[in-house]
């Protein structure tokens, strides 16, 4: 059994590398995407270049944060749900905050 912070290390990964993926999608198809260095942060759109660059460091993190902490095995259900819960957690986060901006659900009043 790992310690806990490495299950937390494992759930904070999976939420960066998840956080990566639209990111570097979209700089990637030479889109704008919200980012933290628009004005204003996380709601102005940073350029395909930023979001590519921003994309790459949180796959960076991402990968530090699951395979370079404690002994992460993908065939160890506790180490795959982990990173899965925090990459399933960003994403639903993700799609609450940016839906309204690309119309996957109503602004909230």
């Amino acid at each position: 059994m790992s310690p806990y912070h490495h299950y937390l290390s494992y759930f904070f990964g999976g939420a960066f590398v998840a956080n990566a993926i639209p990111h570097f999608v979209s700089g990637m198809m030479g889109r704008s995407f919200q980012s933290p260095f628009a004005k204003p942060s996380g709601k102005g759109l940073s350029s395909a270049t930023v979001n590519v660059l921003w994309g790459a460091f949180n796959f960076a993190v991402g990968y530090l944060l699951i395979y370079r902490v404690g002994d992460f095995d993908i065939r160890v259900t506790a180490h795959a749900c982990a990173a899965g819960l925090g990459a399933l957690l960003m994403g639903i986060m993700a799609a609450r905050l940016f839906g309204p901006f690309h119309g996957g659900v109503p602004a909230r009043k």
